[in-house]
């Protein structure tokens, strides 16, 4: 029953908000989505005219719109604020970490501002608690964590099918298909902009084939670690996203598994430390 407050003692307010003036054409926000999501943040704070958040956009609404309008023109004639989440979720610092879970679970946005001292807001998203994991007590190790379909794609299928299939299943990484590679919204929003600015003969997006996209590789974990050293592995990465035998983790396993009852509240803020990438344990 801990509150943000008590989660994050001295760093509830870092994170920075990146932000998207809502009468920007949309192929602004997939430009800038391509460069933060999964890192810096989830989603992108939309602005009014007076600088006020009106709502966020990420990787779900534009490639949502992608696929309903898959041409170029769209892309440059849409505004921010046509596409973009209306409902932005606000919370405090006594909010506690288990109702936050249930208005993402409601919205399906893992992602909520907060005031910070300055008088704006700053972000909390599921790439957070990562940290939050690395400081708790538990017994639960990889292999007890809920397992999961992992959803995969092949080399020839279209953006179209990808998408279908990301959408389908609620997922916004599928894997290729005997292979250690993956695709995400992160990665097809880079593509699709990189196709704006310098292929302009390509007009319809939904052909595109698998191919042509930029894939990487999903860290393999060979060790049954226990949680808090699988987020230490996850806390070093710049996408946090990996591989146990037949099932894949990401932020938002991360966030349901601190909901456990096996899991104690977190230790002291731990410093900066190298960790090894396959097995958790400190380097040095």
């Amino acid at each position: 029953e801990f509150t943000l407050e008590e989660l994050f003692p001295e760093t509830l307010t870092d994170t920075v908000c990146i932000n998207v003036y809502q009468g920007r054409e949309i192929w602004v926000a997939t430009l800038m989505c391509a460069q933060y999501l999964e890192s810096a943040v989830d989603s992108i704070i939309v602005r009014d005219d007076d600088f006020k958040p009106v709502g966020i956009v990420g990787g779900y609404d534009l490639l949502d719109h992608l696929r309903k309008n898959p041409t170029r023109d769209f892309q440059y004639k849409t505004k921010v604020e046509e596409i973009m989440l209306k409902d932005l979720l606000r919370i405090e610092r006594k909010t506690k970490f288990r109702d936050l879970m249930e208005m993402w679970k409601s919205s399906r946005r893992a992602f909520a501002i907060i005031l910070n001292e300055f008088g704006d807001c700053s972000t909390v998203s599921a790439r957070r608690m990562i940290e939050v994991g690395a400081r708790c007590r538990t017994d639960i190790s990889v292999s007890s964590m809920p397992k999961k379909k992992i959803v995969t794609f092949r080399q020839d299928d279209s953006l179209g099918k990808i998408l279908d299939r990301m959408y389908e299943n609620k997922t916004r990484k599928l894997l290729l298909e005997n292979s250690s590679q993956f695709i995400s919204d992160r990665l097809i929003l880079g593509e699709i902009s990189k196709m704006l600015r310098f292929q302009p003969d390509i007009d319809y997006f939904l052909d595109i084939p698998a191919n042509q996209f930029k894939l990487e590789n999903i860290e393999t974990i060979k060790e049954d670690l226990k949680f808090n050293q699988l987020c230490l592995v996850m806390e070093n990465m710049d996408y946090p996203y990996v591989i146990y035998k037949d099932t894949v983790i990401t932020p938002w396993d991360v966030c349901l598994t601190l909901l456990s009852e096996g899991v104690k509240g977190p230790l002291a803020a731990h410093p900066e430390k190298e960790v090894c990438p396959h097995c958790g344990m400190e380097l040095g």
